[in-house]
C-alpha cells in the first residue's frame, strides 16, 4: 500500500532535508503549514449565481466550506463599495491539506495540457509557493456540465522552510513537479 505524504515527511522527507541542509536540530527541518486557495471574482462577486457556483465548485474541491472575502472600503473608480464580496477563499490544514495536496501532485496537475512542471519563480524568499491554475475543470471533482464560465484559482502553498532554496526542496521531495530554471 502507498504512504501517505504525512508518512513520507516523517519517513522519507525529514532524513532527505536533515542531510541536504546539516540541520542540528530536528525542529529547524521545514514543514507544511497549509494550503490556501483563492479565487477573485472582483464585481462579478455581486451576481448572487456567480458567487454561489464558485462557492460549490471549491467546497467540492477542497471538501471545506469556503469563506467569501469582502472590500474593506469603498472604491469609487472601481465601482467597489465598502463590504461588498469580491471572492472566496480556503484554508486548508492537517489531514485535508495532505489529502489536497496528494489529489493536486497525482491526479490534477498531470491532467494540465503540454504540463512539463511548475515554475520556480513562484517561491518567495521564505519558501512559500505561489501559483495559479486557469481553469477549475482540471480538478476530477467539477463535472464539464456543471460550470457555466472558465474561472481560474491561486493556490499558495505555506512553509516553515527559511529560505527558498530550502522551500524548493521540500515541496520536490513531496513530489510536486517544479522545473528547475
Amino acid at each position: 500500500m502507498k504512504q501517505s505524504l504525512k508518512e513520507k515527511y516523517k519517513t522519507e522527507i525529514k532524513n532527505i532535508l536533515v542531510n541536504e541542509f546539516k540541520y542540528e536540530n530536528i525542529h529547524q527541518v521545514p514543514k507544511l503549514v497549509k494550503i490556501q486557495l483563492n479565487r477573485c471574482l472582483g464585481t462579478s462577486a455581486t451576481n448572487n449565481s456567480t458567487l454561489q457556483q464558485s462557492i460549490q465548485e471549491l467546497r467540492a474541491i477542497t471538501g471545506q466550506q469556503p469563506i467569501i472575502t469582502k472590500s474593506k472600503k469603498a472604491i469609487a473608480g472601481f465601482k467597489i463599495r465598502e463590504n461588498q464580496p469580491l471572492g472566496v477563499t480556503v484554508t486548508l490544514r492537517g489531514k485535508y491539506m495532505f489529502s489536497f495536496l496528494e489529489r493536486l501532485i497525482n491526479l490534477v496537475l498531470p491532467r494540465l495540457r503540454d504540463f512539463n512542471g511548475l515554475n520556480t519563480n513562484g517561491f518567495d524568499k521564505n519558501g512559500n509557493y505561489n501559483f495559479g491554475l486557469k481553469t477549475q475543470l482540471i480538478f476530477p471533482e467539477i463535472s464539464y456540465e456543471s460550470v457555466d464560465q472558465i474561472k481560474g484559482l491561486n493556490i499558495t502553498i505555506v512553509t516553515t522552510a527559511k529560505t527558498k532554496k530550502e522551500g524548493i526542496s521540500l515541496l520536490k521531495n513531496y513530489g510536486l513537479p517544479l522545473k528547475i530554471n
